[in-house]
């Protein structure tokens, strides 16, 4: 069985951490356990960020979400990943999308996103360049961290 994650008091884990080679898979499980519990916090499961792994992976999101539900903990849910996913990889090219997915920045349609959110978080910030580093300063920040 996999801990409940209980996203009001911590955050899930960063975009950057690794399951099965994936970036964002370990967080986007966190938010997936937790909305599951009923302690999302203010995270989302299947928002446009778990979308891009959802959409790399080949796998539905409520597929996803009834089989975390059955409390299995991540190997268990990278099994079913394997076993259900349509878009099958090789491990040097889940290694490229997961380095692209760490060092993505803003593109046009949401850099005034970024730079907002950027602004709330850590002002004055100008090391911060990719969105799995804003991520990782706003968990930060969020609860109870200085920028």
């Amino acid at each position: 069985m996999s801990p409940i994650t209980d996203l009001s008091q911590r955050p899930p884990r960063s975009p950057k951490a690794r399951l099965g080679g994936y970036a964002l898979l370990c967080r986007m499980l966190d938010k997936c356990r937790a909305e599951n519990a009923g302690t999302p916090g203010g995270f989302h499961y299947a928002c446009p960020n778990d979308q891009r792994i959802l959409t790399f992976l080949g796998i539905d999101a409520d597929a996803l979400k009834a089989e975390v539900a059955k409390g299995g903990g991540d190997g268990a849910v990278l099994a079913w990943i394997k076993a259900n996913q349509r878009n099958k990889h090789t491990a040097e090219e889940i290694e490229a999308w997961s380095d692209a997915s760490d060092k993505r920045k803003p593109g046009a349609d949401d850099k005034a996103r970024f730079d907002s959110y950027l602004a709330e978080c850590g002002p004055g910030r100008t090391d911060i360049v990719y969105w799995s580093d804003l991520l990782d300063l706003d968990d930060y920040v969020s609860y109870g961290g200085k920028a």
